[in-house]
């Protein structure tokens, strides 16, 4: 599929689907718990069948869990059987561990599970692209560093922040291609602890690193949806400035303010809470929320709705119905 021509067709569509980033919910219909989706690449390409197949969406997206790619670095991630995986505590303490740190293979830890469940998913699911989410360099140096140490490190400590970020991109950069191999028709990579830093900062240490992968991986075929759930308020012309081709963002910023600072010819997704819409929500109160925003947005052609981030995975299925719902009664007016 040609990505490009893919996009173009939506921002020049009257009528348009949605993009939330939906996955975990799938379990509610496999009769399985979050640990056993995390672990199974059969159990990932199920659940995203599923899904593909109960909601009409513009894309199919794998799980967005940021613990992956720190989990392969070596760090000690917590399971459970209702709540995404965790970090436990940093890998990283000086610069002697930053110079020690190794690149890991693509396959180590479950990097190798959710490379092959985007294989599966792929041959399952022929009639929407099919997207693998993964980490941000900063972000992910945030998880390996520990988030309050490396904001002091971008002030005290630029070198060896540098260092990180330089192993971690490698590494996403590998582990993305072979996303790309697998089949994927892109990436959602998510960079909210970037929406933590100033104009000033971003531009030293999260986009240059970004735009790095999106020059080694991005093509006709293969698309980099960039996800920030963060505060971008601050930074959105610096975001503006990266000129990618699809922007994500979280509720934690005016929907409107965000679209109309994006480029006109990039794709900008958004932005209903998952926990106060989609959980905290009834059907009538999703309806709600959803036409109006769409009312406040749809003006805008490369405005797509969404969630602003992965929704739970024990959101009530029938408030996610009530949003597809919600979707398909303002575009059939």
């Amino acid at each position: 599929m040609n990505m490009n021509q893919w996009l173009r067709d939506i921002i020049q569509s009257p009528i348009k689907k949605s993009m939330p980033v939906l996955s975990f919910p799938g379990i509610q219909f496999m009769g399985i718990n979050i640990e056993e989706l995390v672990k199974s690449a059969e159990n990932q390409a199920i659940c995203m069948e599923t899904i593909a197949k109960e909601f009409d969406s513009w894309i199919s997206v794998s799980l967005m869990d940021l613990s992956v790619e720190a989990e392969a670095f070596g760090s000690h991630v917590v399971y459970s059987a209702d709540e995404v995986p965790t970090i436990e505590k940093p890998l990283i303490q000086d610069e002697e561990d930053a110079d020690k740190l190794e690149i890991p293979a693509v396959g180590a830890a479950r990097t190798g599970v959710c490379v092959e469940g985007i294989r599966m998913a792929v041959e399952k699911i022929q009639d929407k692209p099919v997207f693998a989410g993964i980490i941000g360099p900063f972000s992910l140096a945030g998880r390996l560093l520990d988030m309050t140490e490396v904001m002091y490190l971008c002030y005290d400590d630029e070198e060896l922040l540098h260092t990180v970020l330089k192993k971690a991109t490698a590494f996403l950069i590998a582990y993305t291609k072979a996303f790309k191999e697998a089949g994927a028709a892109g990436i959602v990579l998510a960079e909210p602890a970037a929406g933590l830093l100033s104009p000033d900062l971003i531009k030293e240490f999260s986009n240059p690193y970004v735009q790095e992968l999106r020059d080694a991986v991005e093509d006709d075929e293969f698309l980099v949806i960039y996800h920030n759930c963060g505060n971008v308020k601050p930074i959105l012309k610096e975001l503006h400035d990266m000129h990618a081709k699809a922007y994500s963002f979280g509720n934690s910023v005016d929907m409107e303010l965000a679209v109309s600072s994006m480029p006109e010819g990039s794709l900008v997704i958004g932005n209903l809470d998952p926990s106060m819409v989609f959980v905290g929500g009834t059907p009538d109160s999703i309806r709600k929320d959803t036409l109006n925003l769409l009312e406040r947005c749809s003006k805008y052609p490369n405005f797509v709705i969404a969630s602003g981030c992965d929704i739970p995975a024990h959101t009530p299925l029938e408030n996610i119905r009530a949003f597809f719902g919600a979707v398909d009664e303002f575009y059939s007016r």
